[in-house]
């Protein structure tokens, strides 16, 4: 479980993701395996064809559809190693001397799940290449997020080392650990932080933002404490925005509201709403 991993496609968020993922990998001084999955769904191996035509014509058809499919495959193959070339060629001059590449064809989601046990961080793109530049959260982007128990980093805008980082908490037992891997990672030496929730009982959240601010003190961050008031996704991307921070951690599923299903949930609109990269744990 050492390995950072960049999921790259021909989405316009490719470049955002490889740097991002290099910064990391440098930061951690981890492993990073630029990865490349063909989608099956999108470029199947085989064809099922039914229909009323005769034996010889729909024979003679599955051959040619074969063939087509097999050329098609080999072009988007083709191209996906270009793809994990520039993307080497890139995370080379972000720091990292010797990326892995890998290709290949299967589902992204099963792919990721197969390599999960030697992965330390997942760094995919907000959209992929199915959508455009828009707000709307990938599908792969949600159930990563379910199936996954690994932190991801959702890369989101021009890649820009992170200097100022917010850790949203609600003392969850997610955000908890959240708070000690800010406290311990190197990922965040060095950058100013921000411990921010959303509560209106703030003399029950009170000892435990106390423990984590210590926490965080004491392993030498700088850190600024907030209790904000207000819906929690607003206020935090407000707060986010104010304070100039450029990376926000938060938990995948916490107390309350955030322990919601990921699809309309606080998480969701979180980074449905993202103009920075967002880091969620899990």
């Amino acid at each position: 479980m050492n390995k950072v991993i960049a999921c790259i496609d021909g989405s316009s968020a490719a470049g955002s993701v490889c740097d991002y993922a290099a910064w990391v990998a440098s930061r951690l001084e981890s492993p990073l395996t630029l990865l490349h999955v063909l989608d099956k769904s999108r470029y199947p191996v085989e064809n099922d064809l039914s229909g009323k035509l005769g034996v010889d014509a729909r024979e003679h058809l599955l051959s040619e559809l074969a063939e087509l499919d097999t050329r098609r495959n080999k072009v988007a193959l083709e191209q996906g190693a270009l793809m994990l070339e520039e993307a080497r060629q890139r995370a080379v001059a972000g720091g990292v001397a010797e990326p892995i590449l890998r290709q290949r064809h299967g589902h992204l989601i099963e792919s990721l799940a197969e390599l999960e046990g030697d992965t330390r961080l997942l760094v995919i793109g907000k959209q992929g290449e199915e959508h455009g530049d828009g707000a709307h959260v990938g599908d792969n982007v949600e159930r990563l997020v379910r199936t996954l128990h690994r932190p991801i980093l959702i890369a989101q805008g021009e890649f820009k080392p992170p200097q100022v980082v917010m850790l949203a908490f609600d003392s969850s037992d997610t955000t908890r650990k959240g708070v000690e891997m800010f406290a311990a990672s190197p990922l965040f030496r060095g950058l100013k932080g921000h411990l921010v929730a959303v509560s209106k009982d703030r003399q029950t959240l009170s000892k435990d933002l106390e423990w984590a601010e210590k926490t965080i003190r004491e392993a030498g961050h700088d850190v600024q404490c907030a209790v904000l008031d207000g819906e929690i996704e607003p206020a935090l991307h407000q707060y986010q925005q104010e304070h100039g921070v450029d990376m926000v951690v938060m938990g995948a599923y916490g107390h309350s509201r955030l322990r919601e299903f990921f699809v309309g949930s606080t998480t969701s609109n979180m980074i449905k709403n993202a103009t920075v990269p967002h880091l969620l744990l899990r």
